[in-house]
């Protein structure tokens, strides 16, 4: 079984679930980052959490000064990372299937992320075939073997940047599956 960990950063009000960015870590190696170039930006800029944890992990412009980056910009527009959101889903959907059959979803608390990813394509129904219709959790996981959520392998840093956080995710899981591994069946 392939896995492949994911995390989504989004924007949600309780009513929608809208794609700021997401990063995707296969077993075979292979990574996936992009930002949605689509995301509502008036919205985030409201989002003081958002503003002050997700958005600095965006890419810049940097180095060259005859980039000139309005402040009000919450990313580099120009940055090969940031793409239309139906290319993103064409590149997630080609991203997964690459992986071959029975590939695993994992994300940590991912509930919301899996609705983001589905919303990709539309409703859920209209999930590429091939695609998972859900993800495994890893908090659940973690709840399964009775560890706490301190036994976790701790992130070092990127936190709330998609890629970092997938990366991660898979460090966990990959820990997890050690621990189920030595535990009394």
């Amino acid at each position: 079984m392939t896995g492949i960990d994911y995390d989504l950063e989004f924007l949600e009000d309780g009513h929608t679930i809208e794609l700021i960015s997401i990063g995707m870590v296969c077993d075979d190696g292979r990574e996936y980052y992009a930002v949605n170039r689509d995301m509502p930006v008036r919205k985030i800029r409201k989002d003081k959490w958002l503003m002050e944890n997700v958005v600095p992990s965006l890419p810049k412009g940097h180095g060259d000064q005859r980039i000139h980056m309005p402040k009000r910009w919450l990313f580099h527009y120009a940055d090969h990372r940031v793409k239309p959101r139906g290319r993103i889903a064409n590149e997630v959907a080609d991203f997964i299937l690459k992986a071959g059959p029975g590939v695993e979803l994992w994300a940590n608390y991912g509930a919301y992320d899996h609705v983001c990813l589905a919303q990709l394509w539309g409703r859920m129904i209209d999930l590429p075939e091939g695609v998972p219709m859900f993800t495994r959790d890893i908090q659940q996981e973690r709840a399964r073997l009775g560890l706490a959520w301190d036994d976790l392998p701790k992130q070092e840093s990127g936190e709330h940047n998609a890629l970092a956080d997938a990366r991660h995710n898979q460090v966990v899981r990959r820990w997890l599956k050690e621990q189920a591994a030595r535990s009394p069946a």
